[in-house]
């Protein structure tokens, strides 16, 4: 039965809302995953400083933060990344977007 483990985690806290995150090592991929169900279209990782921006499409922007900005505060806590979301547009006007292949 799916989502019965969930379900009884779900009751268990009193109805609380319960999103389930596939882990990945790689950070581009784990923290669009932490985003879901916003559409991701570039990770822009910055390794020492444990930072992302992340570019999503411009009528997602508002789903990708969330209501004062819980989901990506929620994301950045899950993950242990900085996140910084920015629009597909604000991305292509300040030059990030898109990146050039190395």
């Amino acid at each position: 039965q799916k989502g019965q483990r969930v379900q009884a985690i779900v009751n268990e806290l009193k109805g609380e809302k319960i999103d389930i995150v596939k882990w990945s090592e790689n950070p581009v991929i784990f923290v669009a995953n932490a985003l879901s169900p916003s559409k991701v279209l570039e990770v822009i990782v910055k390794e020492e400083e444990k930072a992302t921006t992340v570019i999503v499409p411009d009528y997602q922007l508002s789903l990708a933060i969330g209501k004062r900005g819980q989901n990506a505060r929620l994301a950045a806590k899950l993950t242990g990344w900085k996140i910084d979301i920015k629009s597909e547009t604000e991305a292509r006007e300040a030059g990030i977007y898109p990146v050039e292949e190395q």
